[in-house]
């Protein structure tokens, strides 16, 4: 009966511990970089003039249809506004920016604007 009872005793050790072997989590999916829009005011909703007083003349100015696309290199990063007309035959307005660094990793779109407004404007 001994006998019995320390079998039955292994193999219960044997059978919690593989219930309680951590199995490997699944690598988590990568997740979108999340903006403030805080620190855009001047930027979003604004015309290209707006835009040139702000950062000086645009270093890419490409245009596709009634769309338009300002591109301001600094120091620090590369912004890149994106001009639609809000309605046919309107001014083409900023309806979204994209910041990166200079070696192309994503920033934050507040802290380029920032750093675009502190560069020297004569070139």
């Amino acid at each position: 009966m001994q006998a019995r009872s320390l079998f039955a005793a292994i193999a219960l050790t044997a059978l919690l511990a593989a219930c309680a072997t951590p199995t490997t989590a699944p690598p988590a999916e990568p997740v979108a970089p999340t903006y403030s829009a805080l620190g855009l005011e001047g930027v979003m909703g604004a015309n290209a003039r707006a835009l040139i007083a702000e950062f000086g003349p645009a270093d890419l100015d490409a245009r596709e249809g009634p769309a338009r696309k300002l591109q301001f290199l600094g120091p620090v990063c590369v912004l890149d506004a994106y001009l639609y007309p809000p309605r046919a035959g309107a001014e083409p307005v900023v309806t979204h920016v994209d910041a990166r660094l200079p070696d192309g990793r994503d920033m934050d779109r507040a802290s380029c604007v920032a750093a675009l407004n502190r560069r020297p404007q004569a070139r």
